[in-house]
C-alpha cells in the first residue's frame, strides 16, 4: 500500500504543482499555471489547493477548489464549493488518492458553510465522468454553452 500525505498547497509548492497541473490542462505552460496558482493562492478564503505526496515526498496529485457565490448548475444552495481540478499521476491511480484529495476538499467546504460540492467535466470525457461517479458525485445536468461575438460597441455610430 502506498503511503500518501494530503496537505494544503502554498507558494513554496508552485514549482512542483504547476507542471503536474500542466499534465491535466496541457493548453497552458507550466509558467502560466504557476502564475495562475499564485493569483489563486492570494485569495485563501475563496480558493484552496490540496496536494498528495507519496512516501518520498514527491507530488503525485492535487485537487483545487473554489468557493462560488453565484449560481452553480445543478445546485440548490449558496455558497457552493466547486472542484475546479482533480489530478493523480498515472502510476498512482486506483489507490484511493483522488478520494483522499476530495475528502480534504469536502472538509474545507464544510468549514466555509457549504452544503454542496459541485464539479464539471466535458461531455466527451467519460473517464472523468467515471471518476466523479466513483467519488459519489451525482450527475445533475448536461449543458452546451453558446456565444455570439458582438460588434465592437465603440465602432457603432
Amino acid at each position: 500500500m502506498m503511503i500518501v500525505r494530503i496537505e494544503i498547497g502554498d507558494e513554496s509548492d508552485l514549482d512542483e504543482w504547476a507542471p503536474l497541473r500542466a499534465e491535466l490542462w496541457p493548453d497552458g505552460t507550466a509558467a502560466e499555471h504557476r502564475e495562475e496558482l499564485a493569483d489563486m493562492l492570494s485569495g485563501p478564503q475563496l480558493f484552496a489547493g490540496f496536494l498528495a505526496r507519496g512516501a518520498r515526498g514527491e507530488l503525485i496529485g492535487f485537487a483545487e477548489a473554489a468557493l462560488r457565490i453565484d449560481y452553480v448548475n445543478g445546485c440548490e444552495t449558496s455558497p457552493v464549493a466547486f472542484l475546479e481540478g482533480l489530478y493523480v499521476a498515472e502510476d498512482s491511480r486506483r489507490l484511493g488518492i483522488a478520494r483522499g484529495l476530495v475528502s480534504a476538499v469536502e472538509q474545507w467546504a464544510r468549514q466555509r458553510g457549504c452544503a454542496e460540492l459541485a464539479s464539471d467535466a466535458l461531455l466527451e470525457n467519460s473517464a472523468s465522468h467515471a471518476v466523479h461517479a466513483a467519488l459519489d458525485f451525482e450527475e445533475t445536468e448536461r449543458v452546451v454553452y453558446f456565444r455570439k461575438v458582438l460588434d465592437d460597441p465603440h465602432s457603432l455610430s
